[in-house]
């Protein structure tokens, strides 16, 4: 992998100027393509033409690595994410990430679509990741590298990035949620009985992604912000039908709120 690895972060650096360093890796969730727009754009790169990278197969993901600046912010921003229910290993998930981070990332901002268990908590609200849940029986970790183990996990979430969070969205009088982000594998949506489970042994919100990225995030030293746009309420007493295509019309209709939340935190972190 460490081969692979060198390659595509070769070809990347090859499309750039050559003092053009990432401080941010951004991951967008689903539908959450507006973070983009208003950068200074130094290149975009399709997955498909990068070595080794994956590709896409989820409509709402565009599939790019868009490299530039936010503000006075190095960033590189993947248009798209992978998940183990596209057929993908846990390797093959974080590949990308860890090409970033070779190119000189040392935070990750994580954004993800995701239903909201909490009942306080409404569709368009945006979620603070302050701990999670792991329910995909994957680790990206697993592997015969001894330098990807044993990262501590206590708090996988900057402390520091979360405070600057939360006073962006306070001088932006935007509701910021905080709670704890459980992770299923998909692609089907959660049984009612499993809905109860969830919110019993404490989860507010509840996704397909993000926690494969924030471990191996954390194991290479990455600080991690993560950021839920909760598009579906999931009520297990109440039971209504959930669709991929609400979840997207919810996350694009809210999602410039996450771009301005984004783009605050991006100037003072």
């Amino acid at each position: 992998m460490k081969k692979s690895l060198t390659e595509s972060a070769s070809f990347i650096a090859s499309a750039l100027p050559p003092h053009f360093h990432p401080k941010v890796a951004i991951i967008l969730g689903s539908g959450l393509c507006a973070i983009t727009d208003g950068m200074d754009i130094l290149a975009t790169l399709p997955y498909s033409t990068i070595p080794h990278f994956p590709i896409s197969t989820v409509d709402s993901h565009r599939g790019a690595l868009v490299l530039g600046y936010i503000g006075d912010t190095a960033v590189a921003v993947m248009q798209g994410r992978f998940h183990y229910y596209e057929g993908y290993s846990a390797e093959e998930v974080v590949f990308p990430l860890r090409v970033v981070q070779q190119l000189g990332a040392s935070i990750l901002l994580l954004t993800n679509a995701c239903g909201g268990l909490n009942p306080l908590f409404r569709a368009c609200d945006i979620m603070l990741i302050d701990d999670h849940i792991n329910l995909q029986w994957e680790n990206p970790l697993i592997s015969r590298d001894e330098r990807h183990r044993f990262p501590d996990m206590s708090t996988p979430y900057s402390s520091r990035l979360q405070s600057i969070a939360e006073q962006c969205a306070l001088r932006q009088a935007l509701t910021l949620r905080k709670g704890t982000y459980l992770a299923v594998t998909g692609p089907n949506y959660e049984t009612r009985a499993e809905l109860r489970f969830m919110r019993t042994i404490g989860a507010d919100a509840v996704g397909m992604s993000s926690v494969p990225e924030t471990l191996a995030a954390r194991s290479l030293s990455m600080e991690v912000l993560g950021l839920s746009l909760i598009t579906n309420e999931c009520r297990p007493d109440a039971p209504r039908h959930v669709s991929h295509e609400e979840v997207l019309t919810t996350a694009v209709r809210a999602e410039q709120n996450l771009k301005k939340l984004v783009f605050s935190i991006l100037e003072e972190s």
